[in-house]
C-alpha cells in the first residue's frame, strides 16, 4: 500500500482528518448544547466564522486522500496549499494545522521525487 508513496504525506492526510474531525465535532457539540436563545445566536455567529476554514479544509483533505492514492503530487500540493489557506480563514485555531502544512509540503516534495525516478 505504501510502495511509491511519501509516508510524510499520510502523515500530514491523517493529522488533517483528524483535525477535521475534531473541529467538526467541537463546534457541533456547542451548537447542540445551547440552552438560551442569546446563547444559541452566539454559538451560530462562531459557526458561521469558523464555516469557510472547515469547508477549505475538508476539500483539501479530500484531494490528499486522492493524491495520495494515485501518487499525484499534483493534488498532494493543492491539498497542503488548501490546509494552509483554511489556517489563513481561521487564524486562532491555525497552530494545529501547522504539521499538516509543513509535513503536506516536504511529502509532495518527496513524492515529486519518487515520481521522477519511476
Amino acid at each position: 500500500m505504501l510502495k511509491n508513496r511519501s509516508i510524510l504525506t499520510l502523515i500530514s492526510l491523517v493529522l488533517a482528518i483528524a483535525y477535521t474531525i475534531y473541529i467538526l465535532s467541537y463546534f457541533g457539540g456547542v451548537n447542540a448544547e445551547t440552552t438560551s436563545d442569546a446563547e444559541a445566536i452566539g454559538a451560530g455567529i462562531a459557526t458561521l466564522l469558523v464555516l469557510p476554514s472547515v469547508f477549505v479544509l475538508g476539500v483539501g483533505v479530500i484531494l490528499g486522500l486522492i493524491g495520495f492514492f494515485n501518487r499525484s503530487a499534483g493534488l498532494q500540493l493543492t491539498a497542503a496549499i488548501l490546509y494552509s489557506v483554511a489556517g489563513l480563514l481561521f487564524l486562532l485555531y491555525a497552530v494545529f494545522l501547522v504539521p499538516s502544512i509543513v509535513l503536506g509540503f516536504i511529502g509532495w516534495n518527496q513524492q515529486k521525487k519518487i515520481n521522477a525516478a519511476a
